[in-house]
């Protein structure tokens, strides 16, 4: 029934807005409150329960998104974006830029959360589409394939790290096995599978002359005015740089415990971020003598434009609480006791049941490891793989429950419609190219 109520709730929304044309951030906080009635959610603790989702979800991404198209936007319109693109095509070649851009979401996925490795690619990605005269969508969605493989399957992520910790796998295997089974996954769910949608589903690609949170850019200025690449890069990767290095240094060293709390900090994406942004101001504004008053106008235009994909994340947040609260993992571990699966299949169907109804991957993957540590231990599995398999799980099928999913249809500009059929089918193929390369490593 809990699923039954899930699947309507998730039917019906789609109805709203695509039969009915209702407002997509209305439409989703109706749904919510219909399907926590449903659920049997006391009616006086709703609005309580949706706030807080709300917040929540906010709380970890309100400050990303925000300095991210603001850092994008600055770049932008100091002619950074441009610079980076075209040296990009005349390295790679128009034949060859999908793998680039693959190339360069696989790099930044090492270190930075999906989202955040979406808000900080896809202003140079419009910019190559643009340059190229090619759809947003054919460089968009193989970006986006990359980053969501690299964030489910490998640590310094938070679920393949949690994964780790408590199935109890050697963190060095997981990242060398994990880059094992990514490689094929991004190939085949990135480039491979956006040929086929573009063959079977050619009305998503749109050639697009404005991105969301990040329309009307200012003029170029002169070429001889244009920043340098080398400056456009690192004025892009900072939020790379301060997030990657600082991970890794944290967790690869032993830190002297009077600067662990500092590095923490530093290390902490919303910090990152903002000191990006002020690194930003300075490359892209007072370095390239642009006026206090053109760097506020750009700042301005670059959070103003994303406020649709705040206001969505964040009433995705608050469906997802909802069902959390509705008993939707309680019946999800039920569901699957006394099922007599192979601990890398147990695991893989749990966690990508968990995601489609809760949206939250972390959440997918940490309760099917949960269910999973006695099973492990039983069938005597590779805890390596089996940590693979719920972070492949984890990802499956992007809905209306995850963020990520309300941050490509907006930047892509795509319908909800078109989004299911594009983004849900690619991170559904991430789930299951990874779990078959799984399966097929697990033979020998």
């Amino acid at each position: 029934m809990p699923l039954l109520i899930v699947s309507a709730s998730i039917l019906l929304l789609v109805i709203l807005i695509v039969k009915f044309k209702w407002e997509t951030f209305s439409s989703l906080l109706l749904i919510t409150a219909l399907a926590g009635l449903a659920l049997g959610l006391p009616w006086e603790k709703l609005p309580q329960i949706m706030v807080f989702g709300m917040g929540e979800q906010l709380g970890d991404l309100a400050v990303i998104i925000g300095c991210g198209a603001m850092i994008g936007k600055l770049v932008a319109d100091a002619g950074g974006s441009y610079v980076i693109a075209e040296h990009l095509i005349g390295v790679f070649g128009r034949k060859k830029m999908q793998l680039a851009v693959v190339l360069a979401s696989a790099i930044i996925g090492f270190a930075l959360f999906f989202e955040v490795g979406l808000v900080v690619l896809i202003p140079i990605i419009f910019e190559i589409a643009k340059e190229l005269k090619v759809p947003l969508a054919k460089l968009a969605l193989p970006v986006g394939a990359t980053l969501n493989t690299m964030h489910g399957l490998l640590p310094p992520h938070p679920a393949p790290s949690a994964l780790t910790e408590i199935v109890g796998a050697d963190i060095g295997d997981v990242i060398l096995m994990g880059i094992v089974v990514a490689i094929p996954t991004m190939l085949i769910a990135g480039p491979l599978w956006n040929l086929c949608l573009q063959h079977f589903f050619p009305q998503a690609y749109r050639y697009q002359t404005k991105l969301t949170g990040f329309e009307a850019s200012e003029k170029l200025p002169p070429r001889t005015q244009l920043p340098k690449f080398s400056t456009s890069v690192l004025t892009t990767m900072m939020p790379v740089l301060l997030i990657g290095s600082l991970t890794a240094v944290e967790q690869f060293l032993q830190i002297p415990r009077p600067f662990a709390p500092l590095l923490k900090f530093l290390a902490d994406p919303n910090v990152a971020m903002l000191l990006s942004l002020l690194f930003a101001v300075y490359t892209m504004g007072f370095m390239q003598k642009r006026r206090l008053a053109a760097i506020g106008r750009s700042l301005n235009k670059g959070v103003e434009q994303v406020a649709l994909v705040v206001f969505l994340t964040g009433a995705g947040g608050a469906f997802k609480a909802v069902l959390e609260q509705g008993g939707i993992a309680e019946y999800i571990s039920e569901l699957f006791a006394g099922i007599n699966l192979s601990p890398i299949v147990a695991g893989w169907l749990i966690a990508a049941l968990m995601h489609l109804c809760l949206g939250s991957s972390t959440v997918a993957a940490m309760t099917s490891a949960s269910l999973m540590g006695p099973l492990i231990i039983s069938a005597n599995a590779d805890p390596v793989l089996v940590v693979l398999a719920i972070g492949a799980g984890s990802i499956f099928g992007d809905n209306v429950t995850d963020a990520g999913f309300w941050m490509v249809k907006e930047y892509c500009g795509f319908s909800v419609k078109e989004t299911f059929i594009t983004w849900s089918t690619t991170t559904a193929m991430i789930g299951l190219v990874g779990l078959e390369t799984i399966l097929i490593i697990n033979l020998f």
